[in-house]
């Protein structure tokens, strides 16, 4: 008789790791497919890697500016090797032997649905009473005249770079794009930022996004927008791209940030009853369920392609599997930006908002003028905060925050968020002296003394 697991899980990035991980604690017989690396896009070509390789700009950022310190000199090679170290030497097979010791049995090869609880591989087909698929996403890289003469780089050629190139042209807005310009311009390239769009970080409030070009200015990068590629050609080891103005310009190399598209493709998803909408994401409910006994998580759902959204999934899916009913809730979910200073966000902005038909109110402080601590982290301080607030409730529904270590405290307005944290309690909790905290509650003080 044919062997028949309790999961079958398809790509082991974040995701598909965290549920393996609680499933196999439960004691679940698991069958775990992976055609590349055990970890996924973020473990060793994005997340990690480039969080790695952004330290090193951003430390020498904030000795420049904090008082009483001096220059700190950056050196790729050392900082190449770090980037190598946590991102595992692409090597998986910690990852391999570590599931297999804990029982499970992993298939290094593309898997496909033949159909309801059926996983096929390599021309076996497994059984399983639940199939996960957390396959991701890969690049959306645009074809123009000539893109095929030129060196094009994704996320995976910049973050496995051995040596730097002399300049280049970053394509998009979003945040892999800032964060890409960040780290090569901090380590000395020449960094041409081209958007096609009139601002940058569409998503997020106007104000953030003008903030965010000034920074990058001020960085030396030059950023375009209402810019696009028209055609492209080689000159020599250069390339030379044509701009929708006429103007052309010539980079060693040209990296594209335009987003990205989920990994559905032949999956067949739709043999167990799945569905994908017309961009290919896999259509869940709010358990991650798709189909009975198929589960959808991560970034081929398409809702929020974040790491820790994959995770968070991950975790709703193992509950429900493991008999405790549980269900997503996106709400309060941060989303960062780790350029120099961060960029930090959280739940809607007044544009969705007035979408939603929420009645709201909309305030922004500049920190360095509202609070001690920017100055004592650093001369000449930086940062803005903005929050949303609803009306008719009296909570909190979106902020926004651009200083040092905004990362971290967005999470203040995060749980705020999520938990429906009334007004009055948010201006009654007690900050610690000094921290960027303390701007929240200036914000939400200024907005109860305009009425």
């Amino acid at each position: 008789m044919q062997e028949i697991f309790d999961a079958a899980i398809i790509g082991l990035g974040p995701g598909g790791e965290v549920v393996a991980d609680r499933l196999l604690s439960a004691g679940k017989k698991v069958v775990m497919f992976e055609s590349e690396l055990i970890g996924g896009e973020c473990a060793y070509w994005a997340c990690i890697p480039s969080k790695t390789v952004l330290r090193g700009p951003e430390l020498r950022t904030e000795a420049a500016r904090a008082a009483g310190v001096g220059a700190i000199t950056l050196d790729w090679d050392k900082a190449r090797e770090y980037r190598d170290y946590m991102a595992r030497h692409l090597d998986d097979s910690a990852q391999f032997k570590g599931y297999e010791d804990r029982g499970a049995t992993i298939v290094r090869a593309n898997a496909s649905i033949a159909g309801p609880g059926t996983v096929s591989a390599s021309g076996i087909r497994y059984l399983s009473h639940h199939i996960i698929v957390a396959t991701g996403t890969v690049p959306l890289i645009p074809e123009f005249p000539g893109s095929d003469q030129i060196t094009l780089w994704g996320n995976r050629e910049v973050y496995t770079l051995k040596a730097l190139p002399a300049s280049v042209a970053i394509i998009g807005g979003s945040a892999v794009a800032l964060e890409t310009a960040s780290f090569l311009s901090g380590f000395g390239v020449q960094v041409t930022l081209l958007n096609r769009s009139a601002r940058l970080l569409g998503r997020e409030e106007p104000e953030a996004a003008a903030l965010a070009e000034g920074y990058l200015c001020e960085a030396g990068i030059d950023v375009r927008t209402n810019t696009s590629i028209i055609s492209a050609r080689r000159s020599g080891e250069v390339n030379v791209l044509k701009l929708h103005d006429g103007s052309e310009l010539s980079v060693d190399a040209t990296i594209f940030a335009t987003g990205r598209r989920p990994r559905t493709d032949s999956m067949g998803i739709a043999r167990a009853g799945g569905l994908l909408d017309d961009k290919g994401n896999m259509q869940v409910d709010e358990h991650c369920w798709a189909a009975d006994g198929l589960w959808g998580i991560g970034d081929v759902t398409g809702i929020m392609p974040f790491t820790h959204v994959a995770k968070y999934q991950a975790r709703v899916v193992a509950d429900c599997i493991l008999g405790k009913e549980r269900k997503a809730n996106y709400g309060g979910i941060p989303r960062v930006v780790f350029s120099n200073p961060e960029i930090a966000a959280v739940g809607l902005t007044r544009e969705q908002a007035d979408t939603l038909n929420i009645e709201s109110e909309y305030l922004t402080v500049n920190i360095p003028e509202a609070i001690a601590r920017p100055g004592t982290y650093e001369e000449n301080p930086r940062g803005d905060l903005g929050i949303l607030i609803d009306v008719q409730r009296q909570v909190m529904i979106g902020a926004w925050a651009m200083a040092p270590q905004a990362a971290e405290w967005i999470h203040y307005a995060a749980l705020a968020i999520r938990g429906q944290i009334p007004l009055a309690t948010l201006r009654d909790q007690v900050a610690q002296f000094p921290s960027y905290t303390e701007a929240y509650l200036v914000a939400l003080e200024r907005l109860e003394n305009a009425r």
